[in-house]
């Protein structure tokens, strides 16, 4: 595991220190354990030579994940106010790697903020998943901005 994602706290300890209840209303569901979300950033294969788009990181396990396996940039949209201060402690340590949109995935227009090939890895918000997925398979512009999408859906 990379050392940089070794100086941060445990995801729990964060969760806690900014008081990160999960809200129901954001479809918000959090990963504490960084072996599994090392492993879901693996199944996207390799990370190295696109940048990654993550909707609804939360706390940023999965953004860990990401950065340990190897992402160059990591361009991350989150809605909840919350969870930007944890956030910001990961870019501390990965400056120019990782990129922190606030707000809403349905209304920030993704594709303006990368140069590269994008894969799309994400635990998707419950209550916005389909809706995104949709989005992405239906765009007008084809082919997408993207070139794969590594997806977990929540019920």
């Amino acid at each position: 595991m990379n050392k940089k994602i070794n100086k941060l706290q445990p995801i729990r300890q964060v969760v806690e220190k900014y008081g990160l209840n999960t809200k129901k209303s954001l479809g918000q569901n959090f990963i504490f354990d960084l072996n599994l979300t090392s492993k879901i950033a693996r199944l996207a294969g390799d990370l190295k030579n696109f940048e990654i788009l993550e909707i609804g990181p939360g706390p940023g396990g999965l953004t860990r994940g990401l950065l340990s396996e190897g992402a160059q940039r990591v361009v991350v949209i989150e809605k909840d106010k919350r969870c930007i201060a944890a956030l910001k402690e990961i870019q501390a340590h990965y400056p120019d790697q990782l990129k922190i949109i606030e707000g809403d995935a349905n209304e920030v227009q993704q594709e303006k903020y990368f140069s590269k090939p994008v894969k799309v890895v994400a635990n998707l918000p419950y209550n916005i998943g389909t809706k995104l997925l949709i989005d992405w398979l239906t765009t007008k512009n084809w082919p997408p901005f993207w070139h794969s999408l590594t997806l977990m859906f929540q019920n």
